[in-house]
């Protein structure tokens, strides 16, 4: 066997282990028996019924929705305007502020979820949902900062100039030239925001204040008693969601980036 077929089994065995509970989560969502087990007695929709008649799981939902909107919508403006900050103007410690943007990435987020918990409780400032935003935006920040980086990078400035010489103003060129050549990266950097923040569990745990509960930590709190059929069709709405969503983004910004080449 030569050295790539090995490369190809081992590839596929990778992923063959990493999506396959995923898949048997899927699956056994639908299972009619109340014990996740197979063979599976038959296909049912019940366990999706029962999630939309649990009030704690659509409470959860509803705070997981709310807290990625939000987060996408501030870590979205305040990275495109860092984003426009580091790569079309010079100034002191410039490469200091890009580091300082971006190293939440780089530092695990235990680390950085017990740091934000223990500088807010030597403030003296209790947990709440504003410091759970916070601490999502602080997290999911860098990573629009690198898509719209990226995408800023490759745009001249030659349209823009054209714009501000026959007349218009910076704001107008800003929101009629630069928004629309960005709004493929903006779109992105947005739902990787709010992907991130809707899965967040780890700093969610820390920050979250009492009587709140996001999807994650639903689930979490479900598993500490036992593993219900409930908890599979929960881990496969979340699943399509997660993964719907990028996928739509991506198909809808090229769609906007042809209409923009054309």
């Amino acid at each position: 066997m030569s050295g790539w077929s090995w490369i190809r089994l081992h590839a596929i065995a990778v992923y063959t282990f990493t999506f396959l509970p995923v898949a048997v989560v899927v699956l056994l969502a639908f299972n009619a028996n109340q014990f996740g087990t197979f063979p599976m007695t038959g296909v049912s929709l019940r366990w999706f019924v029962a999630l939309w008649e649990n009030d704690a799981i659509v409470r959860a939902f509803r705070v997981s929705l709310a807290l990625g909107a939000l987060t996408a919508a501030v870590s979205t403006t305040f990275g495109v305007l860092a984003s426009l900050a580091l790569v079309r103007y010079d100034f002191p410690g410039k490469q200091i502020v890009s580091t300082a943007l971006v190293a939440p990435i780089l530092v695990p987020e235990v680390v950085l979820a017990v740091a934000l918990l223990l500088f807010l409780r030597f403030l003296n400032l209790p947990k709440s949902f504003g410091l759970l935003l916070l601490g999502h935006v602080i997290f999911t920040m860098p990573f629009v900062i690198l898509v719209v980086q990226a995408r800023l990078v490759g745009i001249t400035r030659n349209v823009e100039e054209a714009a501000l010489s026959l007349g218009a103003s910076p704001v107008q060129t800003f929101f009629s030239i630069t928004v629309p050549l960005l709004m493929p990266a903006i779109l992105a950097g947005a739902l990787f925001a709010f992907t991130i923040s809707f899965d967040d569990i780890t700093g969610t745990l820390f920050w979250k204040p009492g009587g709140i509960e996001t999807v994650p930590t639903q689930i979490f709190a479900m598993l500490r008693n036992s593993i219900s059929p409930e908890i599979n069709a929960l881990g496969a709405a979340m699943i399509v969601l997660t993964v719907g969503l990028p996928l739509f983004g991506a198909a809808l910004g090229r769609r906007i980036a042809s209409r923009g080449g054309g």
